[in-house]
């Protein structure tokens, strides 16, 4: 039995044994709660803690964190609470020196040594049981009564392919999953433990939040997790920095690269097969060689005719993006793809809506607030919008946060001759307007401005997200190669933000070019605003979640808002397009140039969450403002 079994076994019996621990036996409970980063000041200048998970065993007057025990001194107890003396280091630089017991809230308070603040640790199983309902659960669906027969068979293949994906992911992610899973005994701690893929926190810096495991491994999956960036240097094989290769060690201790069709063979072998089978069912001649060529791509690792033969779709109604795809997933150096999988049904009558936008890409670029050598590129023509909605997400688009809307192919050929094609997933962006961005600005932006958040906004500022990530530069202008490369684990968070802030930036231009019609650009402007507080809920573990962190304070340092004694935040117009310009000229300059010292100082300045704006996503919190969705999905619930 694996020793990470055995620790989730005992794990378990642990949660057992405080459940059934009476009150005259005393406290004796499982106690959890997290720490953010926290920047302390310190002579001239400051210093940072870093975010840690507590998990505290209290019983009378002993305390045990991290397989040690601490005695604890009781120094008063009333009817409310029980308070102690105590001695605890926590890491290096935090240490413990009083516990607090409330009774009735049955919350554990920590005096932190040297820090004019407590830390708050709940019992572990209404923390998690909190935890899994920040998730509002949505139904996953689509009217498919206009598809015939033979193409809702088709679906129900791609429903297989998909679940192949989210197997290979959680290959990628966690691999001792069944394991795992076979020793929870919690409904909601499994239900966690499925929205975060394994026992980290996706949205709270990959924080683990299980009893016994240490910090995620940066890397995830895809490279050992002893390895050395030394090492991974020393290793000669042009392949090893390849999307589509796992690092792992041989029978000798040494690394060597391993190609995901070798790594996975088994499972793409299989989905392959469901994919030639799918294709002999479709329909439409593009997407029938879409499927064909994709089946061989996952079975050599060559991807770039099948995604030509993506781009080149135009009349499908179904449509599946499936395989190794975005390396979010690689914090080590953003170098591998990760599998997932979405299956979505095209929204005819709203594509056609979007098809104009394709034609103005070129003078878009053009107009970035840019010196010329940063936007010599030319967005593919082939480029094309449309509107879906999904029916399926596995793997890494299904982990934590869920994705909205996707800009693909990440290929810098294909971008380069046919462009990308940019699908806004109508029904998802719906859930998370009113589950979650709605709430938020009830809570959050001044009264007076609120009626400007709107879901029309909200879907352009999506789609214009997905259009900027074609705008830029692909390639370094000063012979650094891909901006990719050149800003290695940086360059996901910095992407990011360029998306962010060029689709406020094209909403702005195309308006005052008069090709958007009569509106009030305040809509989109406040609904931006808002948006930052929905993304920054995601954590410094996801690029979004740092890109907003990044544009929050600087906006912030531009006077482009202003927080009102109310807790609430206005936008001031001017300023905020004054700032929206400044920063898409710092981000675009950075990416072209391939300053990876200047985008890692940008992030580790600002892409962290600080006290003043932890203490409104608190409010949020207390509010049960969810902080994202989570889907009933599969055949069952679109009536396959």
């Amino acid at each position: 039995m694996k020793l990470r079994t055995v620790i989730l076994i005992l794990s378990a019996l642990w949660l057992l044994l405080f459940q059934g621990c009476n009150e005259q036996e005393g406290v004796y409970e499982l106690f959890s709660g997290s720490m953010p980063r926290i920047e302390i000041a310190e002579g001239e200048g400051s210093r940072h803690t870093e975010a840690l998970t507590l998990f505290l065993t209290l019983k009378g007057n002993v305390v045990e964190v991290a397989g040690e025990v601490y005695p604890l001194e009781t120094t008063s107890e009333d009817e409310d609470q029980i308070t102690y003396q105590a001695e605890i280091p926590l890491s290096s630089d935090i240490k413990v020196k009083g516990l607090t017991y409330l009774k009735t809230d049955e919350l554990l308070l920590l005096d932190l040594e040297g820090m004019d603040r407590t830390l708050t640790l709940e019992k572990f199983a209404r923390l998690i049981e909190r935890k899994a309902n920040e998730f509002a659960e949505v139904n996953l669906t689509s009217d498919l009564s206009h598809l015939s027969g033979q193409q809702k068979a088709l679906i129900g293949l791609l429903f297989q392919v998909a679940d192949i994906m989210e197997e290979i992911y959680w290959a990628q992610v966690f691999p001792d999953r069944d394991a795992a899973m076979g020793a929870m005994m919690d409904e909601n701690v499994s239900s966690f433990f499925k929205i975060n893929y394994g026992p980290w926190e996706r949205l709270n810096g990959n924080l683990p939040y299980l009893a016994g495991y240490g910090p995620k491994p940066a890397g995830s999956g895809f490279y050992p997790k002893d390895m050395t960036r030394e090492e991974f240097e020393l290793l000669d094989d042009p392949k090893k920095a390849d999307l589509y290769t796992l690092i792992t060690r041989n029978q000798d201790g040494n690394l060597e690269v391993v190609p995901y069709h070798k790594a996975y063979a088994k499972q793409v072998t299989k989905a392959a097969d469901l994919l030639k089978q799918a294709s002999e069912l479709a329909e439409d001649p593009g997407f029938k060689e879409y499927l064909k060529l994709r089946a061989e791509a996952l079975l050599t690792d060559e991807y770039l005719a099948s995604d030509i033969a993506w781009m080149e779709m135009k009349d499908n109604e179904i449509d599946f993006v499936v395989g190794p795809i975005e390396n979010y997933e690689d914090a080590l150096y953003n170098y591998k793809a990760a599998h997932e999988s979405f299956i979505l049904i095209k929204d005819k009558a709203w594509s056609e809506k979007l098809a104009y936008i394709n034609s103005v890409l070129p003078q878009m670029q053009a107009s970035l607030p840019v010196p010329d050598e940063y936007k010599k590129e030319v967005p593919g023509d082939n480029s094309d919008l449309g509107a879906y909605d999904a029916i399926y997400y596995t793997g890494d688009c299904n982990a934590g946060s869920k994705t909205i809307a996707i800009n693909l192919p990440n290929d810098e050929r294909v971008q380069a001759s046919k462009g990308s094609r940019k699908l806004q997933l109508k029904n998802s962006i719906r859930y998370k307007f009113e589950e979650i961005l709605v709430p938020i600005s009830n809570v959050l932006i001044v009264e007076e401005q609120r009626e400007h958040v709107t879901f029309d906004a909200f879907f352009e500022n999506t789609m214009y997200h997905e259009v900027a990530h074609g705008l830029g530069l692909n390639q370094t202008i000063n012979g650094s190669g891909t901006v990719r490369s050149a800003l290695r684990e940086q360059y996901s968070a910095l992407e990011e933000g360029k998306a962010d802030i060029l689709a406020l930036f094209l909403i702005t231009k195309m308006y005052e070019e008069g090709m958007l019609g009569e509106r009030d650009l305040m809509d989109n402007y406040i609904t931006f605003m808002a948006s930052i507080f929905r993304k920054v809920r995601f954590g410094v573990a996801s690029s979004h979640g740092k890109a907003n962190m990044v544009r929050f304070y600087y906006f912030q340092e531009k006077g482009a808002f202003a927080k009102n004694l109310n807790g609430t935040y206005s936008i001031n117009f001017e300023k905020m397009q004054v700032a929206m310009n400044e920063l898409a000229l710092l981000i675009l300059t950075t990416q072209g140039d391939g300053n990876y010292d200047l985008a890692k100082q940008l992030v580790e300045e600002k892409g962290y969450i600080r006290e003043e704006l932890q203490a409104d996503l608190d409010r949020l919190k207390e509010l049960n403002i969810p902080v994202d969705i989570v889907f009933n999905q599969g055949p069952e619930v679109v009536g396959l």
